[in-house]
C-alpha cells in the first residue's frame, strides 16, 4: 500500500464504540447502536475541492465566493441527519413538529440544544468524540467529488431532493411539494453514500458564519467568535435553488424551527 493511500485511512478502525463495521460500495462504515437505534457513519477521505460556486452558476448568492479548500485529514460523518429515534433515546424528549415516524429527522433544535445532545451522547460513548462537521467538511461531503450545482448534477427533481417543487431550479419543471420532512434515507444518496445532504432539513455546522476568503484555505474552521452559526443544505420548505451544494445560511445559535436539524461527525 502506498503512503498516499495509507494516509487516507482512519487511524483506528474499528472504533471501540462501533457495534458493526465493514466496507461496501461506498467505502468504510461504522455503526453506532444505542437502545436498538442505529446510526451509520461513513469514512470521508481527505482531499482538495472548490468550495462555493462559480459566478456562472444559476441562482447563486454573493456569499458563495469560490475558493480552493484542502482537507488534509479524513473524517467520519453520519450518513443521514440525526433521527427523532436517536434524539429521543438520548434526550428522552422530542422537540419535533412532525412526529409520526421515528425515522424522521429531528427538527426544531437550536445549535445550543445540539451541544447538550452531543455532551450526553459523548458521556454514553466516551470514545465517540461526537461533534458537528465544519462547514468545509459538510460541503466537501455533500459534493462527493462533483463541481455541479448539486451532487446529482446540474438539476434536481423531487424524486431526489425534498424541496418545494413549485419552485424548481433554473427553469426546470414543477414537481411535488411534500410540505414536510420525509424519513431519513427515503431519497437517493450521493455517490459517497450520504443521504439528504440536499433539502429535507437544514443542518447546523460547527462554524461561526463569515465571508469566504478569496485565497485557498487548508482545514478552515471559521472565526473564533461571531453572531450566527452556519446552516447548510436547505430544507423541505425551500425552493430548489436553495438546496444547492454551495448554499449557506446562518442563524443565531439559540434559534430553532421546523426546518432545522443536524448530522453528527465523530471526532
Amino acid at each position: 500500500m502506498n503512503s498516499e493511500k495509507a494516509d487516507s485511512l482512519p487511524s483506528a478502525f474499528p472504533s471501540p464504540w462501533a457495534s458493526e463495521w465493514g466496507q461496501d460500495s461506498f467505502g468504510l462504515y461504522m455503526d453506532l447502536d444505542y437502545r436498538g437505534i442505529r446510526q451509520r457513519f461513513r469514512w470521508i477521505t481527505p482531499g482538495t475541492f472548490l468550495m462555493g460556486s462559480p459566478e456562472s452558476e444559476a441562482e447563486r448568492y454573493d456569499n458563495e465566493t469560490q475558493h480552493e479548500v484542502r482537507l488534509t485529514d479524513g473524517f467520519w460523518l453520519a450518513d443521514s441527519a440525526c433521527t427523532q429515534a436517536l434524539w429521543t433515546a438520548v434526550m428522552e424528549d422530542n422537540p419535533s413538529r412532525f412526529q409520526d415516524d421515528p425515522n424522521l429527522p429531528v427538527e426544531n433544535v437550536s445549535w445550543f440544544d445540539i451541544q447538550k445532545f452531543i455532551e450526553k451522547l459523548n458521556t454514553l460513548f466516551p470514545d465517540l468524540h461526537a461533534q458537528l462537521p465544519t462547514e468545509a467538511q459538510w460541503e466537501y461531503a455533500c459534493r462527493a467529488g462533483t463541481r455541479t450545482a448539486f451532487s446529482f448534477g446540474e438539476s434536481i427533481t423531487p424524486g431526489q431532493v425534498n424541496y418545494d417543487g413549485n419552485y424548481p431550479y433554473a427553469g426546470g419543471g414543477k414537481g411535488l411539494y411534500r410540505e414536510r420532512t420525509v424519513p431519513v434515507k427515503s431519497l437517493p444518496p450521493n455517490s459517497w453514500g450520504l443521504y439528504e445532504m440536499h433539502g429535507n432539513v437544514w443542518e447546523w455546522c460547527a462554524d461561526w458564519y463569515e465571508k469566504y476568503p478569496q485565497q485557498a484555505a487548508t482545514n478552515p474552521l471559521g472565526p473564533d467568535q461571531g453572531t450566527v452559526r452556519v446552516l447548510r443544505g436547505g430544507s423541505w420548505f425551500n425552493l430548489g435553488g436553495y438546496t444547492r451544494s454551495a448554499v449557506r445560511d446562518g442563524y443565531e445559535p439559540v434559534d430553532r424551527n421546523v426546518l432545522i436539524g443536524f448530522r453528527l461527525a465523530p471526532g
